[in-house]
């Protein structure tokens, strides 16, 4: 398992297959604000909370040139039919070998019930142009998480 990367850090770089079939990897965005969130399932109620709420802030998160990418290990198709059932329009990543997720520190020991397992631990990671850890979000709460980033990224552009 990997550490959680900090502010300052270089961000780890990747390659996963968008819900689109396009390989994406982080040089990608090099000369862009990237927001990467990690999140366990598609179609389960916080992660499409999460999802939407990204979706419905992605006009704003755009007028300050911040693109955003969700990762999950669910396959392509399971991204396109999550994608098509809710309208979301952010950018989602497939990771069923959970590699991106690892390099994050998102691949995580969790319990339920008594009972442990790794996950993927519900985490963001704002990455500026130069591809540094601008602000990690180690653990999240889905409900008005994407407000709280997209007010961080404005305190951190605008400033």
């Amino acid at each position: 398992m990997a550490e959680i990367p900090q502010i300052g850090q270089p961000a780890p770089n990747f390659t996963a297959i968008a819900h689109t079939g396009q390989a994406v990897n982080l040089a990608d965005f090099r000369g862009s604000w990237l927001v990467i969130y990690f999140y366990p399932k598609d179609d389960t109620p916080g992660c499409t909370t999460e999802a939407k709420d990204f979706t419905d802030l992605l006009e704003e998160f755009d007028r300050l040139g911040v693109k955003v990418v969700g990762v999950s290990p669910d396959s392509t198709k399971a991204h396109c039919k999550f994608i098509a059932k809710h309208d979301l329009k952010v950018t989602l990543l497939s990771d069923p070998e959970h590699q991106v997720a690892e390099a994050y520190g998102a691949w995580r020991l969790k319990k339920f019930m008594g009972k442990e397992y790794m996950g993927i631990a519900r985490s963001t990671f704002l990455i500026s142009p130069q591809q540094a850890i601008a602000h990690p979000w180690p653990d999240v709460k889905a409900k008005g998480h994407a407000q709280a980033v997209l007010n961080k990224a404005s305190e951190l552009i605008i400033t």
